[in-house]
């Protein structure tokens, strides 16, 4: 079966960093692209961020770009968000997601449990 488990969440100040990683199993991880997805406290899910399946393509939203930066290695069905200068408004839950082709025109079938950030001022 189709399990996405995201690590890497945790306390940061405002300006540092994390990597969260979403390990993939019970599908054919290259053949997908996949998507960072977030929730803050009492809000409703934002889409963060695509990949391709071979990870030539990706995908920002515009609170994120320029600070984090998606991609993936296919030899270890992992999938990465590397987000940098972060700022209280990124606290939220982060969750990957699997697409269900491998560009971005069909949507997520398969959601991790997430992993929480929280970036303290």
């Amino acid at each position: 079966q189709v399990q996405l488990v995201e690590s890497g969440g945790g306390l940061v100040q405002t300006g540092g960093s994390l990597r969260l990683s979403c390990a993939a199993s019970g599908f054919t991880f290259r053949s997908y692209a996949m998507s960072w997805v977030r929730q803050a406290p009492g809000q409703g899910l934002e889409w963060v961020s695509d990949i391709t399946n071979g990870g030539v393509s990706t995908y920002y939203a515009d609170s994120v770009k320029g600070r984090f930066i998606i991609y993936r290695d296919n030899a270890k069905n992992t999938l990465y968000l590397e987000m940098n200068s972060l700022k209280p408004e990124d606290t939220a839950v982060y969750y990957c997601a699997k697409r269900v082709v491998s560009g971005r025109a069909g949507g997520m079938d398969y959601w991790g449990k997430g992993t929480l950030v929280i970036v303290s001022s």
